[in-house]
Formats: C-alpha cells, structure tokens, sequence
C-alpha cells in the first residue's frame, strides 16, 4: 500500500530538518525482504545503490527509526524515505508554456494535452510538465490531496487528449467527489495490436504495481494478490477492423493508472507502439521483411502508445450543467491509421 506524501512542511520525524519523500505501508502478507530490495520495487528509477547510500545516511526509517539497508521488512511496516530538501516535485517553477485550452470559465479549465507532456513534476521530470504551465497563466490554484495545483485526474505522458482543471476550491471538491463515484465520462481511443474478436466488452481486473518490473502495473485476480491492487473495469468497443490491428473505444468506470494499457494488455491486445508495455514489437502480422518495413514506418510516424483521451464529461460544479467535450484524434494517430487503412484494404485485394 502506497500512501500519499504530505505538503513541503516539515514531518513529524523526530528530525525537524527532513521532509518526507515517500512512505509505504508494507502488506499484510509481506514476507521477510531486505529494505533496499524492497524500495527497489516501489520507487520509480531507484538504483540499489542509491537506497543503499540513503540509509547510511540515515535518511530511511520504518516506524520513525532510522534503519540499515539490510532490515528485514515484515508486514504493516511503515516506511519513509526521508531528505534535507522538501520533494522536487513540491518545489514549482511557473514555466512560459503554450496550454491548448478547450474550455475556460471562473471556475473550471478543459485543456487538450499534446502528447509528450508531463501532467505534473515527478521523479526524472521536474519541469516542462501541465503544472508548470497552469501555476504560470493562473494565479491562486487550489492544490489537491497531494498538493498538486488545479489537478483533478491526470493521463499518461505519451497519451494525448482531456483534462480538466479546477480553479476553485468549491470546484475541485466537486469535481473531485465526481471522479471518487464514477459519474464522469471518460471515452478513449487505443490502436491495439490482433484483431478483437468481440464487438465490445467489459474487462474487470484489479490493477496493482508488477511484482518484477516496477515500472509497469498487472492485473490480480487471485484473493491473496487483491491486497496489493484495486479494482478497475473497463468497457471496450471496436470501432474499426484493420487487419493485424484493431481501433477501438474505451470508456473508464475506474482511473487506474495504466489502466486502457494494462486491460488490454489482458485480454492479448497491447497498445501499438506502447514501449512500456511491449507494444513496440511486431506482435501480429507475417514474417516479410517488406511487412516490418510497413510497421517501422508506423511506428516512426506515431512515437509513442496509440492512446488518446478523446471524449470528457461532468457536471458544472457551480450551474450543475453537464458539460460534455470531444477532442479530435491528433495528427500522429491519424496519420498512422491511414497507414493501416492502406495495407489492410491492399491486402485483401
């Protein structure tokens, strides 16, 4: 279980000079596990070396004591890794950066995000993101439960499409409350890899942190995995057969992360070009040389998962109007449909 970390002000850590960079609560099921194994897992581009140097000097602690790098993590430990400077990510730098804005009124923002950008500042990214931008072009922001300004959801790096932003305090616990009982409306549209056999469907599978590879999620289905996960649905419609490739649209009951990328995954159908998760490998198709040709063109057209946030709508937190928006499929997605459009209609010729 992961918790979020508090504000930049100083944690009660019996050091008053230390602010809380990440803490955990180890599972209930947790075995026995060397702390710098286990961080190793849990925080995002962490070397064992770094872990390592982190509790020699003092800086990890289980249940507000300092460790070594060699304690055992046992279940319900909670767990803090600890530093002399509040979290980069707390610290924002307003940056001059060009926002499409869909939508703008006193008291909500839809912004159309280009793929590539960062929502907001994290491990390896800490400036250049959507927060920056918004903290520059608007004064007074409310932070959220983790202290990042006018965010109410967030989407992937490299998926581009839909957000909304609140401006007020009254907006973002309205909105936020509408996120938290799955009344917004949240349709995408993924390129995957196969041809999906049934017209639409529903995935249901808890989604949690992979056991081996930190930088990716999974689906649990076994009883004793669901602690570590949480419950996410996805509804799945095909919108357009292309032969070794399916588009198709996808509608959120839940916000996981990962969650289009890791169902479909699932069911057998990884996102196209989705690097992280695989999709960037000739997952179906032939052996020609002349067909890996065609896909490297593909994939050179459309850098990046096939993923794009196209359809948003909740109710206005102030005239209880239900406000609806559709951002049109970018250039890059596009470009690489009419690609696929081309080969399958050849082919079957």
């Amino acid at each position: 279980m992961i918790e979020e970390t508090q504000g930049p002000e100083n944690q009660d850590t019996g050091n008053d000079d230390l602010y809380e960079h990440f803490k955990f609560v180890a599972d209930k099921g947790q075995q026995p596990l060397r702390i710098d194994k286990y961080l190793m897992n849990k925080v995002e581009n962490a070397t064992r070396n770094r872990i390592q140097k982190a509790a020699k000097d003092g800086n990890i602690h289980v249940n507000d004591v300092a460790v070594k790098s060699s304690y055992k993590v046992k279940a319900n430990d909670v767990i803090k890794v600890l530093f002399e400077h509040p979290p980069y990510e707390l610290l924002l730098t307003p940056q001059d950066i060009p926002i499409d804005i869909v939508y703008e009124d006193d008291d909500v923002l839809v912004v159309n995000k280009e793929p590539g950008m960062v929502v907001h500042p994290g491990h390896g990214n800490y400036s250049g993101t959507l927060i920056n931008a918004l903290v520059y072009h608007f004064d007074n922001l409310p932070n959220n439960s983790s202290n990042r300004p006018g965010l109410v959801h967030r989407i992937d790096k490299d998926t581009s499409g839909l957000l909304v932003v609140a401006k007020t305090e009254a907006a973002m616990t309205h909105l936020s409350k509408q996120f938290f009982n799955k009344t917004t409306e949240r349709e995408y549209v993924a390129l995957v890899w196969g041809a999906v056999a049934e017209e639409e469907g529903t995935i249901e599978g808890n989604i949690g942190r992979h056991p081996k590879n930190r930088l990716q999620n999974t689906v649990y289905l076994d009883d004793e995995d669901l602690e570590r996960s949480k419950p996410a649905i996805t509804h799945y419609k095909v919108l357009e057969q292309l032969g070794y490739v399916t588009l198709v649209s996808c509608r959120l009951e839940t916000g996981r992360t990962h969650q289009i990328r890791v169902h479909m995954k699932h069911i057998g159908h990884t996102l196209f070009n989705d690097e992280r998760y695989g999709g960037e490998r000739i997952l179906k198709g032939t052996t020609f040389s002349k067909y890996k040709q065609f896909v490297d063109n593909c994939f050179k057209v459309l850098p990046r998962q096939a993923l794009h946030a196209r359809t948003l709508g909740f109710v206005h937190p102030t005239t209880g109007k239900t406000l609806r928006f559709e951002s049109k499929i970018p250039d890059d997605i596009e470009q690489c449909l009419e690609k696929w459009r081309n080969y399958s209609k050849n082919s079957v010729e």
